[in-house]
């Protein structure tokens, strides 16, 4: 059994109980796009949220091919802590904790989530182990908070889009620096 748990520590998941021999070598950009995209499950600029009720994440989950989406309570914690451990102010990383087993699948040893907010969790466990949480950011406008995945070269990436969020951010910096009294 694999636990996952997000502390207050060090926002970064943290899994207990793992053969530290054998690194993990799957795909971790879909691993990572797929916390961003469970994390983006709430429009902070729409109010649209996928965890609404129990039918849309079920499909959420369905179009992802994800096991049975299981505990909407469950999954709406989740969300929580993950987006505290990515560095959402108003959400908290607190200790959460979901059982994700360990099997032999098609001959494969791989983790086995029993629902689709485990499968999540275990996703984001495999992006810690692979060194690459701190890429998983939120975008720093505040009527944003859009969750992506950091590509650049030396982390800093700091927008959802440039092309949006960015550019919004500058205009109102060089709007107050050239303002004239």
């Amino acid at each position: 059994m694999i636990l996952l748990y997000v502390t207050t520590h060090d926002r970064t998941p943290v899994i207990l109980a793992v053969n530290r021999r054998f690194p993990y070598a799957g795909d971790v950009d879909g691993d990572a796009q797929l916390v961003v995209d469970f994390l983006n499950t709430f429009d902070t600029e729409t109010g649209h949220d996928e965890l609404a009720n129990h039918d849309s994440w079920e499909a959420w989950a369905a179009s992802r091919g994800l096991p049975p989406a299981g505990s909407l309570a469950t999954a709406r914690a989740a969300r929580h802590a993950l987006r505290g451990a990515a560095g959402d102010d108003n959400s908290d990383a607190r200790r959460f904790a979901v059982e994700v087993l360990v099997g032999v699948v098609d001959g494969v040893p791989q983790t086995v989530a029993r629902d689709a907010a485990a499968a999540v969790l275990a996703a984001a466990a495999r992006v810690s182990e692979a060194g690459r949480w701190s890429r998983v950011k939120l975008c720093a406008a505040d009527t944003c908070r859009w969750a992506f995945v950091d590509g650049s070269r030396n982390r800093s990436r700091t927008w959802c889009s440039m092309d949006v969020c960015g550019n919004r951010a500058k205009a109102r910096s060089f709007r107050a620096r050239t303002r004239r009294p």
